[in-house]
């Protein structure tokens, strides 16, 4: 049964609007939950056989909780309690998971508590027991030496599930790493249909902070804005999942490769017209993040548009996502997407980089690492993993381009958040196709 709080974000439209629709909070744990419910008995079960792991279990204690079982806590819980294990065993046979919580308390609907300490006796013989009453043949633990969200096993917790098992059952310990990357970057349709509305709140805030409602050239610096960001989304009931960059490029300074442009601060520059100003900016909501970098023009007194050449630059940009994007293929590496995308923008004369990399649960998420901005030659690891469908990505990149009246490359930075469904990338809600100005264009 659908609930009220879900079928209201359903029925947005999606078109462009003002002021998208935050639930309350109430509503919003409603949502979650009713999508983990969901995930565990739609999206899991494929994930478990896939990665050919019969039983899963995760463990953490209060305060150093594993990042991926965090994504099963019930909304109204912030963090684990005391040690909570959660043990997922697929009986086969197309049979429902089995979701038990080895825990003094149950974990939501989902996990069903399977541990009373006056019956069974300790909390590990009571694992044991129910390892050896089920006797997987694979057992998975989140450890891994490519991807950290999928490492969140303690050296501790190891230890003591390990001597909890008979040496038969600890012989079949695995890592989990294929079966938590899976569980963390695989979007169900319910996540899907929210994840626009997500996105193009996004959007609004990062317009409206591009924006002479934001903006008085001459006075407004960088870190004003990065600021003012952190306060619009405070008055929206979000949150962030990193402090917002405002960066800008101006034609009478010095040029600077990447790894400078990275280190150098803006934090007290004072916007200019003439400025192509940079924004990198995320939300969290519903557990969902976004990723998002776009740029505006702070027309210099006379101008009434954004100059040409500047234009051209930014439709380099949009090239090179698509050279990217079309380059994506389920089964494909990280890596392999990486080397073919560069190898088409050097054929069409685009000065590029990539570091694209996954989007949801987290802000750089679970999945393939398509580059990384000072790796460029591909990443070892988790630039190895391959493409699956239903998977969200940031595609984020830049292209160089000379612009007339500028003595160095324009670098033009995009981020845009999108979603692979196994044969083509659409972006969530839309991309920038066009620089901001500041002030906005009257038509």
């Amino acid at each position: 049964m659908i609930s009220r709080a879900l079928l209201a974000l359903t029925l947005l439209p999606t078109f462009a609007f003002a002021d998208a629709v935050v639930l309350p909070m109430q509503d919003r744990a409603v949502v979650i939950d009713e999508w983990l419910d969901t995930r565990v008995q739609t999206v899991l079960p494929d994930i478990m056989r896939r990665s050919e792991i019969d039983m899963w279990i995760i463990i953490s204690r209060e305060y150093n909780e594993d990042p991926v079982l965090r994504t099963f806590l019930p909304a109204t819980w912030q963090s684990a309690r005391r040690r909570t294990i959660l043990m997922i065993f697929d009986p086969g046979d197309g049979q429902a998971l089995e979701t038990l919580a080895v825990a003094r308390y149950g974990v939501g609907s989902t996990f069903e508590k399977a541990w009373d300490k006056e019956e069974h006796g300790e909390q590990w013989q009571r694992v044991a027991d129910l390892v050896a009453e089920r006797d997987p043949k694979r057992i998975g633990v989140n450890y891994s030496d490519s991807f950290a969200l999928a490492d969140g096993i303690s050296h501790t917790e190891y230890q003591l599930l390990s001597q909890a098992l008979s040496p038969e059952l600890r012989g079949r310990l695995t890592s989990a790493e294929n079966l938590a990357i899976g569980w963390l970057e695989t979007r169900s349709a319910d996540e899907m249909t929210v994840y626009q509305n997500i996105c193009h709140i996004a959007h609004e805030i990062l317009a409206e902070g591009l924006s002479e409602a934001v903006i008085q050239p001459g006075i407004t610096t960088t870190s004003d804005v990065a600021w003012w960001y952190r306060e619009r989304v405070r008055e929206r009931k979000l949150s962030v999942w990193f402090h917002p960059t405002v960066s800008v490029q101006r034609a009478e300074d010095p040029a600077q490769d990447m790894k400078e442009s990275i280190a150098a601060r803006f934090d007290e520059v004072v916007i200019q017209p003439g400025d192509l100003i940079h924004v990198d900016f995320g939300i969290t909501y519903l557990r969902l993040n976004t990723d998002t970098q776009q740029h505006a023009y702070v027309l210099r007194p006379g101008e009434t548009d954004v100059p040409q050449a500047m234009k051209a630059a930014f439709a380099r940009g949009n090239r090179l996502q698509d050279i990217l994007t079309n380059n994506f293929a389920e089964g494909l590496t990280g890596n392999e997407i990486l080397s073919r995308s560069l190898e088409q923008a050097e054929k069409e004369g685009i000065t590029a980089s990539i570091y694209t990399h996954p989007i949801g649960y987290h802000g750089h998420a679970a999945g393939p690492t398509i580059g990384m901005w000072d790796q460029q030659d591909g990443v070892p690891g988790a630039g190895d993993y391959p493409l699956y469908s239903n998977t969200a990505y940031s595609i984020e990149l830049y292209a160089e381009s000379p612009v007339e009246g500028w003595d160095k490359p324009v670098r033009i930075r995009l981020e845009e958040d999108a979603f692979f469904d196994g044969d083509t990338v659409r972006y969530i809600d839309g991309r920038q196709e066009a620089i901001f100005t500041i002030p906005r264009l009257r038509k």
